[in-house]
């Protein structure tokens, strides 16, 4: 049953994304991927801060907002919690090379994506 919740979540924030996508802005920088991210990021946070030892909200909830939307609306909203997570804990060097190693090899495997595609013939 939990996966129904995290694929209509997942589903609502996909929508979500693709919507904003066709807002017409014109700019050579990534304007509208940059307000996804930090939209997902205060919704997660806004979610987590609800969730968090509260009463009465059940797990399949939690799925669908923060699995779901926030996982199909942008997964970037699960990295900064998780690098927030870590330097609210005090783990600043595991938290600095988190973020650098997921910042660096996310961009490096885009890379290696379009190299491996440039060799496949469709």
């Amino acid at each position: 049953m939990s996966f129904l919740f995290v694929a209509l979540g997942g589903a609502l924030g996909a929508v979500a994304r693709y919507a904003i996508s066709l807002i017409p802005v014109k700019t050579g920088f990534p304007l509208l991927t940059l307000i996804t991210n930090i939209i997902g990021a205060v919704l997660i946070g806004f979610i987590v801060g609800v969730t968090n030892n509260k009463e009465g909200i059940s797990d399949n909830t939690v799925l669908f907002w923060k699995t779901g939307v926030c996982g199909g609306f942008t997964t970037f909203s699960t990295f900064s919690l998780e690098a927030f997570n870590l330097f609210d804990n005090k783990k600043y060097a595991i938290g600095g090379l988190y973020v650098v190693l997921s910042c660096g090899c996310c961009i490096l495997g885009i890379l290696c994506g379009k190299k491996l595609a440039s060799f496949i013939k469709f």
